[in-house]
């Protein structure tokens, strides 16, 4: 194996690795978004866990993280919270650093 093989295989592993770790910290941001919500919809426990996975599988519907706040928007909406709009969003960046900070940590 020559020298740029090995570096080739490097390179690949790292990136390999970093997409790992991007998708790792929106997951938990999503989990994280998810536990928020519920408390706000008055989920404890269980419930506050299986929102929190709905949420988790909402960002597999469309690239980006639009589908999460469309999902947890609907039911701020049909719950009728007094969350705006951009209290949402503020807290799905304010938990994604969070999320980076507890991923890049562990």
């Amino acid at each position: 194996m020559t020298t740029f093989d090995k570096r080739e295989k490097s390179f690949e592993a790292k990136y390999a690795h970093d997409q790992e770790t991007v998708f790792k910290i929106g997951a938990r941001r999503n989990k994280l978004l998810g536990l928020w919500m519920a408390e706000h919809l008055g989920l404890k426990d269980a419930d506050a866990d299986a929102y929190a996975k709905q949420v988790i599988a909402s960002d597999f519907e469309k690239p980006g993280d639009e589908d999460v706040f469309e999902k947890v928007w609907a039911d701020v909406q049909s719950k009728g919270l007094n969350l705006s709009e951009d209290t949402v969003r503020q807290q799905m960046k304010d938990l994604m650093e969070t999320a980076r900070e507890q991923i890049t940590g562990e």
